[in-house]
């Protein structure tokens, strides 16, 4: 081994000190600097060095500037002009975005990490790789108020944290294509940042019904037998959704649904025992068609038949016959009894947000809510009130129990085109993303097409774990919304491993490449993607598996195998 490749090693990963260069191996020099951007030329010498100790895309290099070191990425690599008659004599030209610095430690203050530059390198001055040292100092930044996801690709012995607050406050988005291992980070991060603060809020919005062995005993998983939405706790537009998915045509049954459920709320109200506040409720206009009071389908019946006994003309009793059809045939279907299916009706809200918000904790911080098996209009109705009521929870609550809300394909419920998906469900997400870090409610969307998500909520997550994405508009539409100047590690979008990602954004001290920890198998979420060739391998001999789905499926409960 050379002299100048022992040394460059030896100070690689062997304990240098943050803004002292004597101590490192200088690779290069500046010869160019614009704005955010630095080029360097590599010292002839450096050539020697093997390919795990030479730049690479992605891996971070330090500049001497100073007072500062300035750190950057090494975003693209040349050999301007090659020459074949003496190897090793090539210039080779390194481009680098400038990210951030170290300040430089005195005898009073150590080194300290901060984004951005405030000195700028000049021409010649000296470049050397980001030592071991200087990389762990700078994925700890975060300090106590973080948790470990995984490793530094650039140095595999360093962990790669996040930070809780701003991971969390500051929303987060999971993408990638389909297989990337999106559900496994989130199951990860989630698993990391819980073990160290266990008495969180975590509710998970699952349309493939694939986290409910995630968390073991910290997670209460709701499907369609165990989970109660109350129909009374919709808001108007909510319930339409439920009744008609497409509204065009049944404008008269709408208009005259908004005058009887203000009513059949009253009448509940006041034969509760608490008739002096419920005529002074309504005094003061109170009860409105959106409020979350009680009120029973029969008692909307009962209005609908008092309606049509005193209707004459044919033409305006076919609305009020229709609506009753309606109501009547959704409140009895299967498919609807998370709703309906109550014998009684109670003023079960106070119990309801309890329990979804895991509030108390208890020693289960995660609720899991399965959505497969649901009518996709039920689904996003399902989506729409749990977002809707996180929020105002946590605004009447002044965000005294911090609420995340993590939503497993978001571009379904939050598409950018706006005339597709369900308005409120769009406009709930959308609140969350804008204005639910006033009052401690978190989001994080996960989505393999970002190009179909909401922009303006894909905007608002300042922080982005990218894992593999091969589609050009997708890579476009994230490097748009990404929050760091991070455009050359996106471009190697294409190219990441299984479990791996591009973290860029506040939750993480720099944008960079990593390598997520492995999941127990035990907690690694359920695929449920059909195997055709060991489904085409054996004969299915079962003379009753027809008729058990045939069951399943008149029932509308989905039976997912065991793992």
């Amino acid at each position: 081994m050379s002299e100048a490749k022992a040394v460059a090693v030896k100070a690689l990963h062997g304990g240098s000190v943050v803004g002292r260069p004597g101590d490192r191996t200088r690779v290069g020099a500046v010869i160019s600097v614009t704005g955010a951007h630095a080029l360097v030329m590599l010292d002839p010498a450096h050539v020697e060095l093997d390919r795990i100790h030479r730049p690479q895309i992605g891996a971070i290099m330090s500049i001497d500037a100073g007072p500062t070191v300035a750190l950057g990425l090494v975003s693209a690599m040349s050999v301007p002009a090659p020459s074949l008659d003496e190897p090793g004599g090539d210039m080779r030209i390194v481009e680098l975005e400038l990210i951030g610095e170290f300040t430089k430690p005195s005898a009073r203050t150590p080194a300290r990490f901060r984004r951005g530059v405030t000195s700028f390198p000049t021409l010649g001055d000296e470049v050397h790789l980001a030592t071991h040292d200087e990389l762990a100092a700078l994925f700890a930044a975060s300090g106590s108020m973080s948790a470990r996801i995984g490793v530094v690709k650039q140095d595999t012995a360093i962990p790669a944290t996040v930070a809780v607050n701003e991971l969390f406050s500051r929303h987060c988005a999971v993408v990638g294509t389909t297989g990337s291992g999106k559900s496994c980070a989130i199951a990860l991060m989630l698993r990391s940042v819980l073990k160290r603060y266990s008495h969180g809020h975590v509710v998970i919005l699952d349309p493939h019904n694939e986290y409910s062995r995630c968390f073991g005993d910290l997670g209460v998983v709701f499907d369609a037998s165990n989970f109660s939405l109350p129909y009374w706790m919709l808001t108007f537009e909510e319930f339409i959704q439920v009744l008609y998915p497409s509204r065009e045509g049944y404008d008269e049954e709408i208009e005259i649904l908004a005058d009887l459920i203000p009513a059949a709320k009253k009448i509940h109200a006041s034969a509760g025992g608490s008739r002096m506040v419920a005529e002074r409720r309504s005094e003061a206009g109170a009860i409105t068609v959106d409020t979350p009071t009680p009120y029973r389908i029969s008692e909307v019946l009962t209005l609908i038949d008092k309606a049509l006994g005193g209707l004459d003309s044919t033409r305006s009793i076919a609305p009020y016959k229709r609506l009753r059809a309606r109501l009547f045939a959704v409140s009895q279907d299967a498919r609807y009894g998370f709703m309906f299916g109550g014998l009684t009706v109670q003023d079960t809200m106070a119990n309801f947000l309890s329990t979804l918000f895991r509030i108390p904790v208890d020693g289960r911080p995660v609720s899991i809510i399965e959505l497969a098996g649901l009518p996709g209009e039920v689904a996003q109705v399902v989506v729409c009130v749990t977002a809707r009521l996180a929020f105002e929870f946590g605004l009447w609550s002044n965000g005294a129990a911090p609420i995340a809300i993590i939503c497993e394909d978001a571009h379904r419920y939050a598409p950018a085109n706006k005339d597709a998906g369900f308005a409120p469900t769009r406009k709930a997400l959308a609140r969350i993303a804008k204005e639910g870090r006033k009052v401690g409610v978190s989001l994080w969307v996960a989505s393999q097409r970002p190009t179909e998500l909401d922009p303006t909520i894909l905007s608002q997550c300042n922080t982005i774990f990218a894992m593999r994405l091969a589609n050009q508009a997708d890579q476009e539409a994230l490097k748009a919304a990404a929050p760091d100047a991070s455009s050359s590690l996106l471009a190697c979008l294409p190219s990441l491993g299984l479990g791996e990602a591009i973290a860029v954004g506040e939750g993480v001290p720099l944008p960079t490449r990593i390598r997520f920890d492995s999941l127990p198998h035990e907690a690694v979420p359920r695929s449920l993607t059909a195997s055709f060739t060991d489904g085409w391998s054996v004969e299915v001999d079962d003379t009753g598996f027809v008729e058990r789905i045939v069951e399943q499926w008149r029932a509308q409960r989905l039976l997912l195998p065991e793992v």
